[in-house]
């Protein structure tokens, strides 16, 4: 667990919310500068700030006069096409009063997902730290479509957090946090200041409602949440509507403060755990699932049965007979090929494919285990 709190981080990612950066329809210049007064003190006591910031899209429906509330593909990317340029102009400007530095990167849902290119953004990022420039990332809405996107900041700020190693990934909302139910709906609800497992109890409590501006709710900030753990990040959501809210946050720890799991995984394996992208599930039945407790490699002969169509490569869950998760991992079979192996010795995959195979299904070198 993360013990330490948000100014002895090294690396911090904070998502601003849509409705923050909008004020009837326009930018909100004036909470970005107050905002910025955040990002100095962080500064200060020399914590290295990434920004993921939303809205694209409702910039780029003003600029073209766009009314209608639902877009189809086409008109969406157009508005972010549009809408990216304002975007990044007003942090330039905003931000250049302060004598800060900042630079845009966009990133598509592939970025993240390729092992490739998630280490080619990571070093970009690390070089714009080093040269003391402040990243502002943003999903690339103008080229992306609905089955290759994240859908939501909240979730591509996760995954940057994951892949940059931040300590904490700060969630900036119109909320405190996460409520026992809905405080709009119910009186008696209580803000969870705390939470250790995210389970399905948790999700319960989210509500999926969002504004006007926003793609998410709360819903998708536990998603986030989720992700980051497993990097051994903590989430942090509270309210960005207070002028200073990270400072507000560091007074009053008015918000739900998300434990990310303890992960020794290092490189290769700290990735795989916060991919989000799977192709398939193969169960196990409880031989194995004991051996790969125990750090062994996955075998044909110990899965029971597999579902989705994959291929070499892909990324798929592990489960045990009942459907619980317990990790997941790179798959040296097609889902072709593994349906004529499964529950086979592996001195019979040669026989049975009409080839030599490898002997490990799911080798350990390219397996991670949920917590």
């Amino acid at each position: 667990m993360n013990n330490l709190s948000i100014l002895q981080a090294k690396r911090i990612v904070i998502k601003i919310g849509s409705s923050l950066l909008f004020s009837k329809n326009k930018f909100n210049s004036k909470w970005l500068e107050a905002f910025i007064e955040d990002v100095i003190f962080l500064r200060d006591k020399n914590i290295e700030i990434l920004i993921v910031a939303s809205g694209s899209v409702s910039l780029g429906k003003v600029y073209l006069k766009i009314e209608k509330n639902k877009l189809r593909i086409h008109e969406k990317q157009a508005c972010a096409a549009c809408g990216q340029a304002i975007l990044m102009n007003n942090f330039k400007k905003t931000f250049e009063k302060k004598n800060l530095t900042v630079a845009q990167i966009l990133l598509t849902y592939s970025d993240t997902e390729d092992r490739k290119k998630s280490l080619n953004s990571k070093e970009t990022i690390f070089e714009l730290l080093r040269c003391n420039v402040i990243p502002i990332i943003n999903e690339n809405d103008s080229v992306a479509v609905d089955e290759l996107k994240f859908g939501d900041n909240d979730r591509l700020a996760a995954r940057v957090s994951q892949i940059i190693d931040a300590n904490f990934l700060i969630l900036l909302s119109d909320v405190d946090g996460l409520f026992t139910s809905n405080p709009k709906k119910t009186k008696s609800s209580t803000l969870i200041r705390e939470v250790h497992k995210i389970n399905k109890k948790i999700y319960d409590m989210a509500s999926t409602e969002t504004n006007f501006h926003g793609t998410g709710g709360m819903f998708t900030k536990i998603e986030a949440a989720k992700i980051a753990s497993k990097s051994g990040c903590d989430t942090i959501i509270c309210r960005g509507t207070k002028k200073k809210p990270i400072s507000e946050y560091l007074k009053k720890k008015e918000g739900t403060r998300f434990r990310g799991k303890v992960n020794n995984d290092k490189g290769f394996k700290k990735w795989l755990a916060g991919t989000i992208k799977v192709e398939g599930d193969i169960f196990l039945d409880n031989g194995a699932v004991e051996a790969v407790l125990k750090g062994a490699s996955i075998l044909p002969s110990g899965i029971q049965k597999i579902s989705g169509k994959f291929f070499k490569g892909d990324i798929i869950n592990i489960k045990n007979q009942h459907g619980i998760k317990i990790g997941k991992g790179v798959s040296y079979y097609d889902s072709t090929e593994l349906s004529k192996i499964l529950g086979k010795k592996t001195s019979e995959i040669k026989k049975s494919l009409g080839y030599s195979g490898r002997n490990e299904i799911v080798h350990r070198d390219y397996l991670t285990l949920n917590e």
